[in-house]
């Protein structure tokens, strides 16, 4: 009997033990990332929404205050950087995940003991631990995944493995909903580090499963040819220098960085307008609120369209989905910048970012060299993006400085469909790129397939 399912989850028997162990893996990495998203951000907005941040001669607002923290992200992410490619070094795959896991762990005790009764410290702190978090955790993952699959695999197995942290979103913000007001924050934190455990038990089982895998130590063979070893360079460089040596790579860079000045422009137009609408307890329930209805839609795609449209239609074609829906969200708000319109652009971006588009981007890295997967993708994925949200801050604040109304937020908009033409241009020629790379290595397997013969 034909498997109806075949269709949006092509796994085959082998593959099944690492796909489920790695659906789990990533479950409980964008789970603990949805807890901490909603109370980071809550508890930021609460402190300043109503006296405001003040910094030198400007008084800014709580959204507006926000947008100086994620400038501090990109130094917090620069730091990130040396450290992820130090480590990787002597560390790679699973090992990687038990170091930050344990360092996240100890970050949930500390702050399950000062953060019902916030400071200043406290409320700024906690916001950079928590996008610290994302930057290093997913990052890990997905170097993990790409360093142990081959591109088929890839495009076969990403839809499954995506919808593991779709499913992990869903699951606790729709529980979050439910029980936030009533689970003080200090325990929501006990169990994200309940959760880090888990993660590491997981991370070890995936890694020893793939280092046991006869197509992994194959693609392994040539790293034991005795070659000269070169010279350790510069940690904050490395990535860099990889990136820019790479057009394939600068593509990923194009992609990425728009995305996140996209992205970054979307988030404020998204909590001013709550801001704006909202005030007291009723503006962290609309964040939950909507930050549940994306889970769903992202649960939605990931599960129906994903794998589907990666495999029938290409990789050029789902980078372009995200895109394609985030102009339609744009020209929304610029023509009716109302509450409802301003809070499905939270949707629009991130229901389609944590699912069809992460899984299509992250199959990007796959056919790239085992270099390329750590600290190049490293370097983009924690520098350039934290560089790409600076960048939108500097122009967000600079219209929200200038046109003090919250209707000349929409204009905002402008710029994004502007950026959107660069972001399609980019999407086709990584895509064309990973089609062709793929063609090469399946008549590389065929070949050594005949040898062997």
């Amino acid at each position: 009997m034909k498997n109806p399912f075949r269709a949006f989850f092509d796994i085959r028997k082998g593959e099944w033990p690492l796909a489920v162990l790695m659906f789990s893996y990533f479950f409980l990495v964008i789970t603990s990332f949805w807890i901490l998203k909603p109370i980071k951000k809550g508890l930021f907005i609460q402190f300043y929404d109503v006296a405001g941040f003040a910094i030198a001669d400007w008084q800014l607002s709580a959204s507006q205050a926000e947008l100086i923290a994620k400038v501090l992200n990109m130094l917090v992410a620069f730091l990130a950087v040396v450290i992820f490619t130090l480590l990787v070094r002597k560390l790679r795959r699973h090992r990687l995940t038990l170091v930050f896991s344990g360092f996240f762990i100890l970050g949930y005790i500390y702050y399950s003991q000062v953060i019902d009764s916030p400071g200043d410290w406290t409320v700024w702190s906690f916001y950079l631990f928590g996008d610290l978090f994302s930057t290093l955790m997913v990052a890990t993952f997905f170097a993990f995944l790409n360093d142990s699959v081959t591109p088929d695999k890839a495009k076969r197995l990403y839809g499954l493995i995506g919808l593991g942290g779709v499913a992990g979103g869903v699951f606790w913000t729709s529980v979050e909903a439910v029980w936030i007001t009533i689970i003080p924050t200090s325990s929501w934190l006990w169990i994200c580090a309940l959760l880090g455990l888990f993660i590491m038990i997981l991370a070890v089982l995936a890694g020893r499963l793939v280092e046991r895998d006869p197509e992994f130590i194959q693609r392994q063979q040539p790293s034991l040819i005795p070659t000269p070893e070169k010279p350790a360079g510069n940690p904050a460089l490395e990535g860099a220098r990889l990136v820019l040596s790479s057009r394939y790579l600068l593509s990923i860079v194009a992609i990425v960085a728009i995305y996140e000045i996209v992205s970054t422009i979307l988030d404020f137009q998204f909590t001013t307008t709550i801001s704006h609408y909202l005030d007291g307890d009723a503006i962290g329930h609309q964040f939950t609120l909507m930050f549940t209805i994306t889970n769903w839609v992202s649960l939605i795609v990931q599960l129906f369209l994903t794998s589907w449209i990666i495999t029938r239609f290409g990789l050029k074609t789902a980078l372009m989905v995200l895109p394609f829906v985030v102009l339609l969200g744009s020209m929304a708000f610029l023509a009716m910048p109302m509450l409802l319109i301003g809070s499905l652009l939270n949707t629009a971006d991130n229901g389609f970012s944590y699912s069809i588009n992460q899984s299509a981007k992250e199959t990007l890295y796959v056919p790239t060299s085992s270099e390329e997967k750590y600290k190049a993708k490293a370097f983009i994925d924690m520098f350039v993006q934290r560089f790409a949200k600076a960048i939108a801050v500097f122009v967000s604040l600079s219209i929200s400085l200038t046109f003090t109304t919250f209707e000349s937020i929409r204009y905002l908009s402008v710029i994004v469909l502007l950026l959107l033409i660069a972001w399609f241009y980019a999407a086709r020629y990584a895509g064309n790129h990973f089609a062709a790379q793929e063609k090469i290595l399946l008549e590389k397997s065929k070949a050594n397939a005949n040898m062997i013969k």
